[in-house]
């Protein structure tokens, strides 16, 4: 059975820090993002197909050195292809039916007991469904009790809302589907290929899930999911190896070398590896990219800095990313493709 994963993103609403990193490759909990895809996988799967465009030669190189016990294919695609083109390209490498999944998405979703109730509904189609507040915001499902799904709507007022699910990001599908897809062509499974395979079908179902679900596509959000799991592991922080840490620190997560100096105080943030705080930094709520240092007496709060950065002594910054390298040649000005939900 394959997996496809969809990373091939620029991850816009991420950057800087997806100046220079795949957003797949970006750290939760100091570990790579996808690496916490690859763990869901139930064993029925043994090849893992990688939709990539954007930074394909650090993902294939990261994979050179993990080994997570499925075939992993880098499928590189000439072009962003959005979610339905980056399945059709995988096509290759399905023999059967498949999982798609989004490469930002951290949960709590069993993918084998989503096969389980695809198999028992005869399912042409399954996507995972996640509750939401804010029905307006996004595309929500219209649901029977069974689970199968008749329409989406997309950003109804609440009191036209059919329900408070929305598409969770992770779908089973039967070989099939591919050929309601276009080749070579930028297309959203969400709003062009799924409409038509219920209209068709009728056996489009939701599975809904409990625990947790987090849709990594913001800088907010990408905070969020450590405070999520540092609760959920009942951990104050997480420090990685070799660091040197002279001031205070709380609710953080530190990568690897880092050095945080003398009257410096760290609160609610993530700092990737090799990153130095000098002394008397106030920071809260910050993502300090690798290799950046921080001067003397800076405060920073609600900031991004990007890798290998250097702000001056008696810097202030609120609310804003700091870049002021060269943006990466073809890196859009906006999102190119579809986000999950919305």
């Amino acid at each position: 059975m394959e997996a496809i994963i969809l990373a091939g993103g620029f991850g816009t609403r991420l950057r800087p820090l997806t100046y220079t990193r795949a957003k797949s490759l970006l750290p939760i909990m100091n570990r790579p993002m996808i690496t916490y895809l690859l763990d869901m996988l139930p064993e029925e799967v043994d090849t893992v197909v990688l939709a990539v465009n954007y930074r394909k030669k650090q993902i294939e190189e990261y994979f050179k050195s993990y080994d997570c016990g499925k075939d992993i294919i880098v499928n590189d695609e000439p072009t962003p292809l959005g979610t339905g083109g980056a399945v059709k390209f995988a096509q290759q490498h399905i023999t059967d039916r498949f999982f798609v999944l989004n490469s930002d998405i951290i949960c709590s979703l069993q993918l084998e007991k989503m096969i389980l109730f695809h198999e028992k509904h005869r399912s042409a189609s399954t996507i995972s469904l996640w509750p939401v507040e804010n029905v307006s915001e996004f595309g929500v499902v219209d649901v029977k009790e069974d689970g199968n799904i008749i329409r989406f709507v997309e950003k109804p007022r609440p009191e036209d809302a059919p329900s408070n699910l929305i598409n969770a990001g992770a779908y089973l599908l039967e070989p099939f589907v591919l050929d309601y897809i276009q080749p070579d062509k930028l297309i959203s499974m969400e709003k062009e290929i799924f409409p038509q395979i219920i209209k068709d079908t009728k056996r489009f179902y939701g599975y809904q899930f409990q625990g947790y679900w987090m849709d990594i596509g913001r800088i907010s959000s990408y905070l969020q999911v450590h405070e999520m799991l540092l609760d959920k592991n009942n951990m104050s922080q997480m420090i990685g190896t070799n660091c040197k840490i002279h001031g205070r620190v709380d609710r953080c997560i530190l990568g690897n070398n880092v050095f945080i100096g003398k009257g410096s105080m760290v609160t609610s943030s993530v700092v990737f590896d090799d990153a130095v705080i000098e002394e008397d930094v106030h920071m809260d709520r910050c993502v300090i990219g690798s290799q950046s240092t921080i001067g003397n007496s800076t405060r920073l709060h609600n900031v991004v800095v990007g890798d290998h950065e250097v702000l001056s002594s008696e810097s202030s910054y609120e609310n804003k990313p700091i870049w002021t390298q060269q943006i990466p040649e073809g890196y859009p000005q906006k999102q190119i493709g579809n986000v999950i939900g919305e």
